[in-house]
């Protein structure tokens, strides 16, 4: 036997309950007609009354009674999974995120949040390729941005990707110290062929950069690039709002304070139809105030 409509399955549940076309009509926002309508499709639907009519009452009839309790309970584990589910949902943030924001700034911070915010679970995906926010199931992303925003999507600025090179102090020290931009030239330096490098040394006013005879190391991320940086290995060019630890440990040294512009920065995004979610702006909140120093550039 197919099973009956659910609606009319749902108004005879509120009707047993209540033992009250009338409230059953209230609860459901439905005319005492329409209640009285979809309880008759269920009783054809069996082949039995479920309802004895009285002149000021309903009570179950026995078919009511054996059926009752059943249907209860069957919409109590419908409700139950439900909740579970939309608990979960809730309760989990999932976070798509460029690699080197990721590695040097929320890993480490990210244990911050969940103090703050412990029924909030976090899953980290960590990949350079952008992800589709408005088709994907991620709720927020982190990730570089240089142009306009696919229609739909809200960001907030958290650091520009300003940079400028970075070293280790033994690497300095090998060449009795990095006094002029132009005493760069002097030591090697890692993905010479970025276009980070001729922009930084025109921005510093010195002329004459080139690649030529240089080794050529392809690291692309700035996570690497840190990396290999702090084991001496050269000058990496380097946002250094996501290298203050190190550079704050001395870990590297910044030699100088000019910062060329890269023209994009590390951007919180999300959905605009997620943008009151409970979790998102609490995350959002938490994250917009926890990078507020390096927008400032303290």
């Amino acid at each position: 036997m197919s099973l009956p409509p659910l609606n009319a399955v749902k108004v005879f549940e509120a009707v047993a309950r209540h033992l009250s076309f009338t409230r059953a009509a209230e609860e459901l926002g439905m005319t005492q007609a329409a209640v009285s309508y979809q309880v008759k499709l269920l009783e054809e639907r069996v082949g039995a009354a479920l309802f004895l009519r009285k002149p000021r009452q309903i009570a179950l009839s026995e078919a009511g009674i054996k059926l009752a309790p059943q249907v209860k309970e069957a919409f109590d584990i419908m409700r139950d999974a439900f909740a579970d589910t939309r608990g979960e949902v809730d309760n989990l943030l999932s976070i798509t995120i460029v690699p080197t924001f990721a590695s040097q700034w929320l890993a480490q911070n990210l244990g911050l949040f969940q103090i703050d915010h412990p029924d909030i679970a976090v899953r980290l995906d960590s990949r350079s390729d952008v992800v589709d926010l408005l088709n994907e199931d991620f709720d927020i992303g982190i990730r570089t941005l240089s142009g306009p925003l696919k229609k739909g999507l809200v960001a907030h600025l958290l650091v520009e990707a300003d940079f400028t090179p970075l070293l280790s102090p033994a690497l300095a020290a090998s060449i009795g110290g990095v006094k002029e931009p132009a005493d760069l030239l002097k030591l090697p330096m890692l993905d010479p062929r970025d276009e980070w490098w001729a922009m930084w040394f025109e921005v510093a006013g010195v002329p004459g950069f080139s690649t030529e005879g240089r080794p050529m190391s392809i690291l692309n991320l700035q996570s690497l690039l840190g990396s290999a940086a702090m084991a001496g290995r050269g000058v990496s060019m380097l946002t250094p709002a996501l290298f203050r630890d190190e550079i704050t440990s001395g870990r590297l040294i910044q030699p100088f304070p000019i910062l060329a512009p890269a023209g994009r920065g590390y951007y919180l995004v999300y959905p605009e139809s997620r943008r009151n979610a409970p979790k998102v702006k609490m995350f959002r909140d938490w994250m917009l105030g926890a990078t507020a120093f390096m927008r400032e550039g303290t």
